[in-house]
């Protein structure tokens, strides 16, 4: 079996699938980083996961350039001039993202659309029309734009944000996006409802009902955390990683619950575990383990990678390692937690159900984020060398494990419950945690209620909340998008453009996202 002709010959991969594929085995041929037998024996457990960044890392795995920086000041690298007015803003753009490398060979982020491009509208009389919305030449601009990112980067961690305020180029972008029925770009909204008006939230959610985005995010929050890190201003990148913008994070290391309660506690006798000793034992243990792989990663990247000292991005400043974060990220927590608590399936003790489950995932969680915020990685300069904690979205080889802190599918209470017992659990991710929801259809008649769900969920302390209607062709498989029909194709042996709808399928046969409760 040789793993480079099978790629070559794979039929439903694309050029440019087999190009990323056939460099993937080409680095996996390299093993520089220093591993201890200790740290190995959990990765091959797979309790310990880099979630297929690589043995030889050669860039930061999510890199969110200074957008902003780059429109007013252009780039001498690509022979970009300032831009003057909305077109030759989009061409920029369209220019600089090909040149952003990141885990998947797209960009993560693609910025803050409608921050980035109001200001042209705002500066040219012929961009707006009488009512305040975008001209027909200025709305086709933005068409074609968005239609445009999804040609050259057809991956669903492409990532870009509104908001918080209203401007005619959200309301463009949203327009088409709901008429279009693309996966990407993958959107967020940035929503502050002192800043946001109900009828922008509205618009939003109609949208997200016919095709799962953008998803809310919870600005007050996220800007508030990242202003005390020193890391303002902050994005939402790839699936709804919070980070902070001209930098990005250098790797995530991901800590499978799950796995370590299949591995570290004797079989289930129906009755609770000793939590004191998990915590202090097996726990501890892996999240040192875990830190210490984050730590190799990092050292590799900073001191013999090179990226930093030949990326135009950080010789032109779009970029500062001062501003890379890394992310510990950890998915199972319902399982782990349903074990420690001796929880049945069916018994009112389960995760999500109020009971001793959810108290033992609370204290698990806050055991996780006080080891992680007293570690400093060595060479790591952002939030003063602490790695930020993230509510991993899952892989597509999952299997009886949940993404993040998130209910089991198939366990889910009803939905005002699911709201109120979901948020607390996000309040250590500062770096990006999510719940998702699929609605029936007759909800797309009264978008404000999803609004006011997502009200309330935030002011409970959630910080990120998505939805889509339970018969639209894109689904939100985790914190990334796919569309049902391409998954068929892929099914059937046919080649799609979206990377990520491999990943896709995976997840539906595995992580049975389309067996979400549907919510009324």
């Amino acid at each position: 079996m040789d793993p480079v002709l099978d790629t070559i010959r794979d039929t439903t991969l694309t050029y440019r699938q087999k190009v990323s594929a056939l460099a993937r085995l080409g680095e996996e041929r390299s093993a520089p980083l220093r591993i201890s037998p200790a740290l190995q024996a959990l990765r091959d457990a797979g309790i310990v996961c880099d979630l297929n960044e690589g043995p030889a890392p050669y860039r930061p795995r999510y890199i969110l350039p200074d957008y902003a920086a780059y429109l007013r000041r252009g780039s001498a690298f690509l022979r970009v001039e300032p831009p003057k007015d909305l077109l030759e803003a989009i061409f920029a753009l369209l220019g600089i993202y090909r040149h952003v490398p990141s885990i998947t060979g797209y960009p993560v982020w693609i910025g803050d659309l409608d921050a980035l491009l109001e200001p042209f509208v705002e500066a040219d009389p012929a961009a707006l029309g009488p009512d305040g919305e975008l001209s027909p030449s200025a709305d086709k601009a933005v068409r074609l734009f968005m239609e445009q990112i999804d040609r050259d980067n057809p991956d669903s961690f492409c990532h870009a944000d509104l908001g918080p305020r209203s401007t005619a180029v959200g309301r463009a972008i949203l327009r088409h996006q709901r008429g279009a029925g693309r996966a990407v770009p993958n959107l967020s909204l940035r929503y502050d409802p002192a800043v946001t008006p109900d009828a922008f939230a509205e618009a939003a959610a109609a949208c997200a009902l016919e095709t799962a985005k953008p998803s809310f995010a919870n600005h007050p929050r996220f800007e508030a955390e990242f202003a005390a890190l020193g890391l303002a201003p902050y994005a939402i990148a790839s699936c709804y990683n919070g980070l902070p913008i001209g930098g990005g994070s250098l790797t995530l290391v991901r800590l499978n619950l799950a796995r370590l309660a299949g591995r570290a506690l004797p079989a289930p006798t129906g009755a609770a575990a000793d939590l004191g000793a998990f915590l202090a034992g097996p726990l501890a243990e892996a999240v040192a383990a875990t830190l210490a792989y984050i730590d190799e990663r990092c050292r590799f990247l900073l001191g013999e990678s090179g990226f930093f000292a030949s990326s135009f991005l950080a010789s032109e400043g779009l970029v500062s390692r001062s501003r890379f974060t890394a992310m510990f990220g950890l998915v199972g927590l319902a399982e782990l937690a349903n074990a420690l608590a001796g929880a049945a399936p069916g018994s009112a003790d389960r995760f999500g159900r109020g009971g001793a489950a959810d108290e033992i995932g609370q204290r698990v969680l806050a055991g996780i984020d006080r080891l992680v915020a007293a570690h400093r990685v060595p060479g790591l300069e952002a939030a003063g060398g602490r790695a930020l904690l993230h509510a991993q979205v899952g892989i597509d080889s999952d299997s009886g494990v949940s993404p993040g802190c998130r209910v089991p599918i198939g366990e889910e209470p009803p939905l005002h419950e699911q709201l109120l017992r979901s948020a607390p659990l996000h309040a250590p991710f500062v770096a990006g945690a999510g719940d998702v929801f699929a609605f029936e259809p007759t909800a797309k008649s009264n978008p404000g209620q999803i609004v006011d769900a997502v009200k309330g969920f935030f002011a409970s302390g959630g910080r990120y909340f998505s939805c889509y209607a339970a018969d639209s062709d894109v689904v939100r498989v985790t914190g990334y998008l796919v569309k049902r029909s391409e998954v068929e194709k892929l099914r059937r042996g046919e080649a799609v453009a979206n990377g990520a709808t491999v990943l896709g399928k995976g997840a539906f046969d595995n992580l049975r996202v389309l067996d979400r409760a549907v919510r009324k």
